[in-house]
């Protein structure tokens, strides 16, 4: 399915956009903040391939949602990042086309579920 694999590749993207990012942080955060930001950004693409690997479409679907739901913590966690002054932006386009993608995903995969009952 290729829809899965631009996903990924873009969830990847993303992750490696965030690790650049959270460099520049100030040693305090390496436990906190920082920390917190690598594991929601290796969370989205490390659940998009869990999800392919399972055995069932819904199994998938459910690993899917957790990835959007890493996205919305990772944005969260970078308008705080904002806030306190670590960073001045974000690519918050990534985040958006990275979940553009993973809901045109769970679309596709509810169709095929609708399809095969």
């Amino acid at each position: 399915m290729q829809n899965r694999l631009i996903a990924k590749q873009v969830a990847i993207e993303l992750c490696v956009y965030v690790y650049e990012l959270t460099k520049s942080f100030p040693n305090e955060e390496r436990y906190g903040l920082c920390s917190q930001l690598r594991r929601c950004a290796v969370s989205v693409p490390s659940n998009i391939s869990e999800g392919a690997n399972r055995h069932s479409i819904k199994d998938f679907l459910r690993f899917l949602y957790i990835s959007k739901g890493s996205l919305a913590e990772l944005d969260t966690q970078l308008t705080i990042a904002v806030r306190l002054g670590y960073i001045t932006d974000y690519a918050n386009d990534l985040i958006s086309r990275t979940l553009m993608l993973i809901n045109a995903l769970i679309k596709s995969l509810k169709l095929r579920i609708t399809n095969n009952e």
